[in-house]
């Protein structure tokens, strides 16, 4: 059976999370943390700021059971996943029905083609939102950094995106490719240091991810936990250290610190790998990762305030990708937050589903929307993925 050629070997690591499946405890009360002494933190006057943010999705949404019915599948194991997923709705491109109503598999040169598509699409979509809401043009933009695990280009987004939107043809650029649901915090983390190091000039990490190419349609339990799981989407946020001799804003969370943990044992759990029995690429979640990950949340929360002075009660907004129902659990029973913590990591899934690497930027434009960070305040971005990895960052506004 597909997914078992890999035995899991981190399940000693997974039994150190318990209760996960447990709701979290609700609350309405949101306590405001009182600062760290100055001093306690990294970060001048120079230190880069989020300047804005942008997503976008592709145009069509389904419900799981719209998803079930479009395939056909009848198999009471497989809908079971699809239905208790916490998920509602997510956007997607489903194949086109032949003549029998039927949606077939598309080949991979096909789902390739779908994914360069889609990920421009949305990208620009969610680049633009996301320079409009820092009060900036695209004539503004230094760097453009693009992060996609859904498909393999080159060259690569960066470059298709220039030419898309006529960006000048000298802004810097970057791509991340294969890193998976937390490279949007990898990136954000090696864009800061750019931003840094060119005070006054714009940057932009862009994450855009077409799921929808990336499906592998079959019977197996493997497919079905990643196909209930995923839709498509592209988030985009804006950097700037110091200040911009035109209109870009200077208000925003300044970027303090950053740390990670690596889980060398359960580098297997999560990959995208060729099958070889469907001729292409498909994803594998192994499914004792909701437990791993909330083993390590600690670990890697605890390493992010190590010297700041700081406690967990001091942070105030916690932005927790939004990677299924279980992941979010465990995290949030090893970190002890409230569902109200988790508010917008599972408003997020329930509306989207899994949005890989953007997932934590839609989470930060709805913690936006609601205008009620004050300043002075902290908050935590955290990411998992492959590797198997977490990735933090500490803000402050």
């Amino acid at each position: 059976m597909k997914g078992q050629k890999n035995e899991s070997r981190f399940t000693d690591a997974a039994q150190q999370s318990a209760q996960v499946g447990v709701d979290l405890p609700m609350t309405t009360t949101v306590e405001r943390p009182v600062a760290a002494e100055p001093g306690l933190l990294s970060g001048g006057l120079t230190s880069p700021r989020i300047v804005g943010v942008g997503t976008a999705v592709t145009p069509t949404s389904y419900s799981q059971q719209e998803v079930l019915d479009a395939f056909g599948i009848s198999d009471p194991r497989v809908r079971s996943v699809f239905l208790n997923s916490a998920i509602e709705r997510r956007h997607l491109v489903l194949p086109v029905p032949d003549e029998a109503g039927a949606r077939n598999p598309e080949p991979q040169g096909d789902l390739l083609d779908k994914h360069r598509s889609l990920a421009v699409e949305m990208g620009a979509e969610a680049l633009r939102a996301c320079l409009k809401r820092a009060g900036a043009d695209l004539s503004d933009l230094r760097h453009l950094c693009c992060v996609t695990s859904t498909g393999f280009l080159t060259p690569g987004l960066s470059a298709l995106l220039i030419r898309e939107l006529g960006i000048d043809r000298h802004c810097s650029r970057s791509d991340i490719v294969g890193m998976g649901c937390n490279a949007g915090l990898n990136a954000l983390n090696v864009v800061t240091g750019w931003a840094a190091a060119h005070p006054g000039e714009l940057a932009v990490v862009l994450c855009t991810e077409a799921c929808s190419a990336a499906y592998a349609m079959d019977s197996s339990m493997r497919t079905a936990v990643v196909n209930s799981l995923f839709g498509d989407g592209a988030g985009a946020v804006a950097l700037l250290a110091g200040a911009h001799p035109g209109t870009v804003a200077s208000e925003g969370p300044r970027l303090l610190k950053f740390a990670s943990c690596i889980i060398p044992e359960a580098v297997d759990a999560m990959r995208y790998d060729w099958d070889r029995d469907l001729g292409r690429f498909s994803f594998f979640l192994d499914p004792q990762i909701p437990y791993v990950v909330g083993a390590h949340a600690e670990i890697v929360v605890d390493r992010l305030l190590e010297g700041t002075g700081l406690r967990r009660s001091d942070i105030a907004h916690w932005l927790v990708h939004s990677g299924g129902k279980k992941v979010i659990d465990a995290v949030g029973v090893n970190l002890g937050l409230t569902r109200h913590d988790v508010r917008h990591t599972t408003g997020v899934l329930r509306d989207y589903g899994n949005v890989s690497s953007g997932s934590f930027l839609f989470s930060y434009e709805r913690l936006l929307d609601e205008d009620i960070t004050e300043p002075g305040e902290y908050g935590v971005l955290m990411t998992m993925g492959p590797g198997s990895t977490l990735e933090t960052a500490l803000v402050q506004w």
